[in-house]
């Protein structure tokens, strides 16, 4: 008789220009990954160099060169159907290692596999302050949580038009299971509790080739499916040399007050 496949975690890495955090980034998630898949898209800043740099130091981490964002995607593929939690992280989000430490085995054990996706929490961050250990921005909740852990046991497959990993596309999921098979822990526990939180440095700037006062870049399905109106949008900044502010992270990043928490586990020494 086969015995049962071990579950395990991959994460995934997507970066484009984003050499100010993208270290740190990768750093907090390593050791919650059993192998983790980085992918520059076409950076012209450190970026590149950072994470092929990693992938040698790190032994489970390696390193691919994108062309269009949609390959990293194709990467997953093969984990349909597999006792995989697929983690999902971009260079502009720190997680925090300790909580992550103490949530591995509970995901592994088995504790959601009943679910296909989890959320966790977030705060949108305004201001981080190394020196003084704090940061101040908006949470999830009210606002949107970022976090994208899926349970690829859940899906018999995912293709279609993924503009990114695990962006968009159609799900075909396996019996039992459909997308509300969700677990929201940012709605179950307080920032405090959560083992699953994040950092999201999305207001600050994050690569070195950016003004220090650059406006808050789109994300990859504005740029991608913001239709004719936002073409034109992005073409008529470019030639008047001027940078597209994102729109939508501000309506759905910016919700509640502003709240200042302790980062000290966020950024060890």
């Amino acid at each position: 008789m086969n015995s049962p496949q071990t579950a395990s975690i991959i994460g995934i890495v997507l970066a484009r220009n984003e050499d100010c955090h993208i270290e740190r980034a990768v750093e907090n998630v390593a050791n919650f990954c059993d192998r983790l898949i980085l992918c520059d898209h076409r950076s012209t800043d450190r970026t590149p160099d950072i994470l092929r740099t990693m992938a040698v130091r790190l032994p489970l981490a390696e390193f691919h060169a994108l062309r269009h964002p949609r390959e990293s995607h194709e990467l997953l593929k093969p984990l349909v159907g597999t006792r995989t939690w697929v983690f999902g992280v971009d260079g502009d989000e720190i997680y925090d290692p300790a909580g992550l430490a103490a949530f591995r085995p509970r995901l592994l054990a088995g504790e959601f596999d009943d679910v296909w996706r989890i959320k966790g929490n977030v705060l949108h961050c305004r201001e981080v302050d190394l020196a003084a250990l704090k940061a101040t921005g908006h949470q999830a909740p009210p606002s949107r949580s970022v976090t994208k852990l899926y349970n690829f046991a859940a899906v018999a497959s995912w293709d279609g038009d993924t503009v990114e990993r695990l962006h968009g596309g159609t799900i075909r999921f396996q019996p039992g299971f459909d997308d509300t098979k969700k677990r929201n822990l940012q709605e179950e526990l307080a920032w405090e509790e959560s083992p699953l939180r994040c950092l999201h440095l999305c207001f600050l700037r994050r690569s070195s080739r950016e003004k220090e006062a650059a406006p808050v870049r789109e994300n990859i399905m504005e740029i991608h499916r913001g239709g004719l109106s936002g073409k034109l949008h992005r073409l008529t900044n470019r030639i008047l040399g001027r940078d597209t502010q994102s729109r939508w992270k501000q309506n759905h990043y910016c919700c509640g007050p502003l709240l200042t928490v302790d980062t000290g586990l966020f950024f060890p020494s």
